[in-house]
């Protein structure tokens, strides 16, 4: 395919283990159309045997030392070194679907097309209720978009035209690279193959809750980089958040006050219809990602629950901004 001249595919992990030994796998098992390849992998200090699994597979391996440990030094580090046309990140976590590259690199063919992504499931969604409804999180309607998520099929001109990701930024760095990316005159195109299942791992609610502080903390700081620009990103998820998280924080305590007031169950039992409307709403609206009815229900309840923690993450960013520190990494794994 003359659309990739060379491909480089640029794994990023921290301890990862037997998952990045199944990653590595899976990207040696792609189906190739006639394009030369280059593997590279980059290391953020695991202190397992990461680092040796992929030099068996034959990996070039870069090590990060200094700094955090962050996605986007990885992913900067991987692109910067590569020699490829097109640049394929992956997350160490994740399993290549074989006919992804093949597919995505018939897009490129239109010149403003800068970066393909494709779906992205879990691995082991019956695992835990965290895995089954962070699967249907994954689903996004194919076409254009205005962001991917970690693993994409990128132009290396463009990545080197807007300077790589935002090594600053704990999370949400790729969007933040896709919104440059629009100003570029890239598009971004989400097409409607598959492309990568992930291994979550999520078991209890603790890194579930880590997990999704550290989206709440992303968009605020991602937020707070636009806000100045003629276009701002973020901004209505960030406060539409802030106003979900207020009202399901205040409601119980509003209904336990009248509760005692009036010496009734009614206003405490109007709340709890209230959180049940909620929910069912959510799963009716999200029918289209799946015919699971419990699955569905489950979704329902993570999209409302979700939204406290992410309120939390982003009273972090806003306390350390005052403070001027920078945010140490929220690791969930």
């Amino acid at each position: 395919m003359s659309q990739i001249g060379k491909l480089s595919v640029v794994i990023i992990g921290r301890n990862e283990g037997p998952r990045l030994a199944r990653c590595l796998v899976s990207v040696c098992a792609m189906h190739n159309a006639g394009w030369e390849s280059e593997y590279i992998y980059v290391d953020s200090g695991s202190t397992d045997d990461s680092l040796e699994i992929a030099a068996e597979h034959g990996f070039r391996v870069l090590e990060l030392t200094g700094g955090k440990p962050t996605a986007a030094r990885g992913r900067n580090a991987g692109w910067r070194a590569a020699t490829g046309d097109v640049v394929l990140f992956l997350d160490g976590d994740t399993v290549l679907d074989r006919e992804f590259v093949a597919t995505a690199a018939q897009a490129l063919v239109e010149p403003t097309t800068a970066v393909v992504w494709g779906h992205r499931r879990e691995l082991y969604p019956e695992q835990s209720i965290y895995n089954r409804v962070m699967d249907l999180d994954w689903i996004y309607a194919p076409g254009w978009t205005p962001f991917c998520g970690g693993d994409a099929l990128f132009r290396r001109d463009v990545l080197a035209a807007v300077d790589g990701f935002d090594e600053t930024l704990i999370a949400g760095e790729e969007p933040e690279l896709c919104r440059r990316i629009l100003a570029h005159g890239g598009r971004i195109l989400h097409i409607d193959v598959p492309m990568t299942k992930h291994d979550l791992a999520l078991r209890n609610f603790k890194p579930y809750w880590a997990r999704a502080e550290r989206a709440g903390h992303a968009y605020a700081e991602v937020a707070a980089r636009f806000a100045a620009s003629g276009e701002p990103f973020w901004q209505d998820e960030v406060a539409r958040n802030r106003k979900r998280a207020m009202v399901l924080l205040a409601a119980p305590v509003a209904g336990l006050l009248l509760s005692v007031a009036l010496r009734s169950w009614w206003p405490i039992v109007l709340v709890l219809l209230a959180y049940v409307a909620l929910v069912l709403r959510t799963a009716w609206k999200a029918r289209w990602k799946s015919k699971d009815a419990v699955t569905l229900l489950l979704y329902g309840v993570h999209s409302h629950l979700q939204q406290i923690p992410i309120f939390f993450g982003q009273l972090r960013f806003a306390r350390n901004r005052r403070k001027g520190v920078r945010s140490e990494l929220i690791e969930y794994k």
